[in-house]
């Protein structure tokens, strides 16, 4: 991150714009999260000149709430219709108006967690849900949001377009403890792919973006401090960023390439995330239902307890993924079945497993699967996402290792 003004508010209009709106939204009882987008964004537009003259805040974060704070309760005094629009009955609150600090035993402990659930409506499609919690509360770019769900820019405009008009017809009720059990699996999506984007990103010149491994943490643990939402699926997603975090240092070299499973220096694992992922894992393994979840983190389980590249458990790897492929059915399941495979049997029995799937041409899963055995045959691959750039680490690291024995593609670095 840039440490003038100009990096500094990229930085916090990308990772803690979602707790500020949520912040926003919570203490002005908001029926519309725009009303909280547009302060924010101006807020950070008057950080972008002030602190150039006056230098940074010792507290940025705290300033740019402040700031969008008074301007939110400016309009609520000025404009009467859009005081009807933002406050249910309400006194109008003013600049020093906080929130307040007592939760019901129903409530959600964060109100970035509460928003997210809020954003997380059944009543939306889930596709919707999942752009407009990414876009407001996770800062992901629209473009970034299309690559992670595989599909268009356009759709993403189409789905965060309609879900805001959803919400705003009928305005959103934080006051009101929504019905966790009927949105928590979006939200451990939403949690899932934020976490993936931090750990593999998808743009920029980083590989990883470790805080948004750590935010995905955190509310991944605020779940779990929530009753309803303390379930199996909730621990075994707790567990898999754990153990996938224990590997975060070892994953890139000094030079910012991405360094495969085999290449990475295991000494350097941390113990403290592998063993906490590896409690939490047996926590909810008699689950009655297991959840892609469980089934990522066992595979993340098998690797980390490895004493070697060459002597992980490749067969129970595959069987693995073939669950995996039935819990939450992907091509890039069979991929990455295929690669374990061909690491425990060798390249055709890998080959063998590949001959009718069709993959997401350019995909990180595909470009692992090159590794093994050259470009894949065209019948395997769909052309949507051919012309996608990535993070610049990826594209430095993939032909300097072209060819090179490869860790199941979701492992692959």
């Amino acid at each position: 991150m840039s440490a003038g003004p100009e990096g500094l508010v990229a930085h916090y209009f990308r990772h803690e714009s979602g707790r500020l709106v949520a912040a926003l939204a919570r203490k002005f009882r908001l029926l519309h999260l725009e009303d909280a987008e547009d302060a924010l964004q101006e807020a950070l537009m008057v950080a972008l000149t002030a602190w150039s003259l006056k230098g940074i805040p010792d507290e940025p974060s705290a300033w740019l709430y402040r700031v969008a704070s008074n301007t939110l309760a400016d309009r609520v005094r000025r404009n009467g219709a859009l005081a009807r629009a933002l406050v249910r009955g309400a006194a109008e609150p003013g600049p020093d108006v906080e929130p307040t600090e007592t939760a019901l035993p129903t409530e959600l402990p964060d109100d970035q967690l509460r928003v997210l659930f809020v954003c997380c409506d059944p009543s939306l499609p889930v596709e919707s849900q999942l752009v407009l919690a990414l876009k407001v509360l996770c800062g992901f770019r629209v473009d970034e949001i299309a690559l992670r769900l595989f599909t268009s820019e356009a759709n993403v405009y189409k789905r965060l377009s309609r879900a805001r008009d959803a919400l705003a017809a009928r305005g959103i009720d934080l006051d009101t403890p929504p019905d966790v059990a009927a949105r928590l699996g979006t939200v451990q999506a939403v949690l899932y792919l934020l976490f993936n984007e931090g750990y593999s990103a998808s743009r920029g010149d980083a590989l990883l973006r470790g805080e948004l491994c750590e935010e995905a943490l955190r509310l991944g643990y605020l779940l779990l401090a929530h009753e309803a939402c303390d379930v199996p699926s909730s621990r075994a997603l707790v567990a898999l960023f754990h153990l996938h975090t224990a590997r975060f240092a070892t994953r890139v070299d000094a030079t910012g390439e991405i360094l495969t499973m085999a290449e990475q220096d295991r000494g350097c694992w941390d113990q403290r995330h592998v063993h906490q992922g590896l409690r939490l894992l047996t926590t909810c393994t008699d689950a009655a239902t297991t959840s892609r979840y469980h089934v990522e983190a066992a595979i993340a389980a098998e690797h980390v307890l490895a004493a070697s590249f060459a002597a992980t458990r490749f067969d129970e790897i595959a069987e693995l993924y073939g669950l995996l492929d039935r819990v939450a059915p992907s091509p890039l399941n069979a991929l990455n079945r295929a690669v374990a495979l061909a690491e425990a049997h060798g390249p055709q029995a890998g080959l063998d497993a590949l001959r009718d799937v069709r993959l997401p041409r350019d995909s990180p899963a595909t470009t692992c699967g090159t590794r093994w055995w050259g470009p894949l045959p065209a019948r395997w691959t769909h052309p949507a996402g051919a012309q996608l750039p990535r993070a610049r680490g990826r594209e430095r690291a993939e032909p300097r290792r072209a060819g090179a024995p490869a860790a199941p593609p979701r492992d692959c670095g």
